[in-house]
């Protein structure tokens, strides 16, 4: 998924950040294409420490964004002290720096609401460390504009470059469907994410990586 490092502190904050991936996203189909893209290799993924300035998001971002086979990128923030209020507002001022990408902001504080399809999109996105997520617009446009009869399998193909583009409200889909799957997992999923969040500070206390939590 990226490139192999020569620091085992960045390495711990990547295999933290994929185990939530995996164990979480991809095993609760809470994003249908996040399995084709991670296997694929268009998944890009990079780390920025301490308190990263609005300066050092954009250039981790835009940096990841030019790789030839970049179709996702994410920027972690693991020594990161923020509530979700000023991560969002970091999300804001990022995307305003890259018009060309949508951006979304994951934070490990969510509380579970399960009321509505859109009130539990924070706890889909409680991943173990702040971080920004990336997709050119263009690949958004793709999936907003093709036939309404594309499933969630195809667009998933269409994310990792391998089809052409299906259609429409992907976000309302992919909200509904959350909701739907957490409502009787819901538990099942936190104790996963409680999981990783202690191998998190086991690992980053071994190796000296600042942590708010």
């Amino acid at each position: 998924m990226v490139a192999v490092s020569a620091s085992p502190r960045r390495d711990a904050v990547i295999r933290v950040f994929e185990r939530y991936l995996v164990e979480v996203v991809e095993r609760y189909d809470l994003c249908p294409w996040a399995r084709a893209t991670r296997e694929g290799g268009a998944l890009a993924v990079e780390v920025v420490w301490g308190t990263p300035t609005l300066d050092e998001w954009t250039a981790a971002a835009e940096a990841l964004l030019a790789r030839e086979h970049t179709r996702v990128a994410m920027v972690i923030a693991p020594e990161l002290s923020i509530s979700p209020v000023d991560l969002h507002g970091m999300r804001g001022e990022v995307a305003m720096r890259i018009p060309t990408a949508g951006v979304a902001e994951f934070h490990p504080d969510a509380a579970l609401d399960l009321s509505t399809p859109a009130r539990l999109v924070p706890f889909v996105r409680r991943s173990p460390d702040p971080l920004l997520q990336l997709v050119p617009l263009s690949i958004i446009d793709q999936m907003r504009s093709s036939s309404a009869n594309a499933g969630l399998a195809h667009q998933a193909k269409i994310l990792s470059g391998n089809a052409p583009p299906p259609r429409p409200e992907v976000a309302e889909r992919i909200a509904s469907a959350n909701h739907a799957t957490l409502r009787d997992r819901h538990e099942e999923m936190t104790s996963t994410l409680l999981a990783i969040s202690e191998d998190r500070a086991r690992s980053y206390a071994e190796l000296g990586i600042t942590s708010s939590r």
